[in-house]
């Protein structure tokens, strides 16, 4: 493996997707480097969601390579995708309702086969300590935050290579949209992952991300370094 590939968690090189014949992604290109917080940003409608989605095989790409770790998943589908290390918590989080918080938790794992790990179930606990006192509760009985929290620890229970999050913080209460960036925080300093967040608030991008992205109109208008993100940058590309 080469050095320049070993030096990137996810490569994404000139990804285009079209939907009823409109194109939304015009070329997208992105690098993640390992072991830090990518964010992913932009108004509304500009795609991001989508880039997403044609990450994780949920959407036909009609060109473009994706790159883990060096290893192309250009050929590979949702589950192989999940497999191979990528870990996805989509915008509405897509709890079961009529499930308990325990089996919406271990469902990823039950589906693979896979046994639980006393250990990273107990990080789980502590990352998220609602999800342990409300084991035995329905999903659908809990607040869009602990929803939210229930659906990153499910991802996380996969062990993911890059944990993607789509919206984290859309519609939840401020305290627990600190509770999720402090996990965040946790995860980052353990140095086990990457993570690509999607994110229309910027403080905590701001707060959390190492580098960044901006998308407008399907194509990346701007990216660098977290430090790079300059008000001019945010009010041409961001401010509603």
């Amino acid at each position: 493996m080469s050095a320049t590939l070993t030096q990137e968690s996810l490569r994404i090189s000139d990804l285009r997707v079209s939907i009823g014949g409109s194109a939304i992604l015009r070329g997208v290109s992105l690098a993640i480097r390992p072991k830090t917080v990518f964010c992913l940003m932009g108004r509304n409608g500009v795609g991001k969601s989508t880039t997403l989605k044609a990450l994780m095989a949920l959407l036909p790409a009609d060109s473009g390579k994706i790159d883990l770790e060096g290893s192309s998943m250009d050929r590979a589908s949702s589950a192989t995708r999940a497999r191979l290390g990528l870990g996805y918590v989509p915008q509405g989080r897509e709890i079961f309702p009529h499930l308990t918080v325990e089996e919406n938790l271990f469902i990823g794992l039950n589906a693979r086969g896979q046994k639980r790990d006393p250990a990273e179930t107990e990080r789980i606990y502590t990352l998220f300590p609602i999800i342990k006192e409300f084991l035995h509760r329905k999903g659908g009985m809990l607040s869009g935050g602990q929803q939210q929290q229930l659906a990153i620890g499910r991802a996380l229970l996969t062990k993911p290579k890059l944990l993607i999050l789509d919206e984290p913080t859309e519609g939840i209460q401020p305290n627990i949209i600190d509770q999720i960036g402090d996990a965040i925080k946790m995860l980052r300093a353990e140095g086990e992952m990457s993570i690509l967040l999607v994110e229309q608030y910027l403080d905590f991008c701001k707060e959390l991300g190492d580098d960044f992205a901006i998308l407008e109109r399907g194509s990346v208008a701007a990216s660098g370094k977290m430090c790079d993100l300059t008000e001019e940058i945010v009010k041409e590309f961001l401010t509603v």
